[in-house]
C-alpha cells in the first residue's frame, strides 16, 4: 500500500508531465492552471496545493530533471573509479539526456527565465542543493587521491557548477550539429579547462575574482557564434602551460593492486525521432 508521501509525489509528478505535454503545445502563456489540473485528473483546487503558480509547475520539472540525473550518475557502475572530469562530464550527459525527450519544453523554460529571472530564482529547489553537495563531494575526492591540488572554494564552485550546467542547456537547445556534437565538444573542453585549472592550483583565485563574472555573463557567453570553443581550446592549452611549468604536483597514491571496474562507453545523444 502506498504511503501518504508516495501518493503526494505521484500526483506532482502527474501534474509537471501534463504540464509539460499541454505547454510544449500552447506555450506556457497559452496553457492555465486549470488546464493543467484538468489533465492531471485532479480539481481546480487541489493543483495549488502542490504548485501555487505556473512558474513553480516549471521549476518542478527541471526539479525533478536534476534528481533524476543525480542519481542516474550515482548508480553508474564504477563510478568512485573515475576522475573528476568524467564524473562531472557523467553528470552533465545524464541532465541532457534526461532533458533530450522534452526539448522543445526546455526551451519554454528557457524562455521564461530570461523573462522572469527572479520569480525562477526565488524559491530554492531540494535538487540544486543536492547537485551541490554531489559536486562537492567530487572536488574532495579528487583532492584526497592527488589528483587536483586543495581547493578552499569548493562550494563556489559547486554552486557555479548549477549555473554551467543551465548555460549547457542553453547551448545545446542552440545546437542544429549531427546528434549535438558540437555540444559534446562544448562540455569536453570546459570541463577540461576547469580540471586543469584545478591540477595547476589555479583555481582559487580564479573563482575568488572571477565567481561573480562567471555567473552573470554565463548565458550569454554560452551561445552559438560567441566563439566560446575557440576560447576553450586556448585556455586549455594556457593553462596546461601553467601547471607544467608550476610547482611540482603531490605524488599520486600508489595504485590499487585490483583492476578498477570499467567504464561504460559514453552514450550518444541522439536527436529525438520526429512525430
Amino acid at each position: 500500500m502506498k504511503t501518504t508521501r508516495q501518493q503526494q509525489d505521484e500526483t506532482r509528478r502527474q501534474i509537471v508531465a501534463s504540464a509539460v505535454d499541454m505547454m510544449t503545445r500552447q506555450g506556457f502563456d497559452g496553457t492555465t492552471m486549470k488546464d493543467i489540473a484538468r489533465a492531471a485528473g485532479i480539481g481546480d483546487a487541489t493543483i495549488y496545493k502542490y504548485f501555487p503558480t505556473k512558474d513553480r509547475v516549471v521549476l518542478g520539472f527541471v526539479d525533478e530533471a536534476v534528481r533524476g540525473a543525480l542519481a542516474d550518475t550515482l548508480a553508474t557502475p564504477g563510478l568512485a573509479d573515475y576522475g573528476l572530469q568524467e564524473k562531472l562530464q557523467r553528470l552533465t550527459d545524464a541532465l541532457l539526456e534526461r532533458l533530450l525527450p522534452d526539448r522543445e519544453f526546455v526551451a519554454e523554460v528557457m524562455a521564461l527565465a530570461r523573462r522572469s529571472p527572479l520569480s525562477m530564482l526565488a524559491e530554492p529547489l531540494a535538487s540544486r542543493q543536492a547537485l551541490r553537495e554531489a559536486v562537492t563531494d567530487f572536488i574532495s575526492a579528487a583532492e584526497d587521491s592527488g589528483e587536483i591540488e586543495p581547493c578552499d572554494f569548493k562550494g563556489v564552485a559547486s554552486g557555479l557548477f548549477g549555473d554551467y550546467l543551465a548555460g549547457v542547456a542553453a547551448y545545446w537547445l542552440a545546437d542544429t550539429s549531427d546528434e549535438f556534437a558540437e555540444t559534446t565538444q562544448l562540455v569536453d573542453l570546459s570541463l577540461g579547462v576547469l580540471v586543469t585549472a584545478l591540477r595547476a592550483g589555479l583555481v582559487n583565485r580564479v573563482l575568488q575574482l572571477g565567481g561573480f563574472v562567471l555567473r552573470s555573463q554565463m548565458a550569454r557567453f554560452m551561445q552559438h557564434g560567441s566563439g566560446l570553443i575557440g576560447v576553450l581550446r586556448m585556455a586549455k592549452a594556457s593553462l596546461g602551460d601553467s601547471a607544467a611549468a608550476g610547482r611540482p604536483r603531490r605524488p599520486a597514491p600508489a595504485p590499487a593492486p585490483a583492476e578498477p571496474a570499467a567504464k561504460p562507453a559514453r552514450k550518444t545523444r541522439t536527436r529525438k525521432a520526429a512525430p
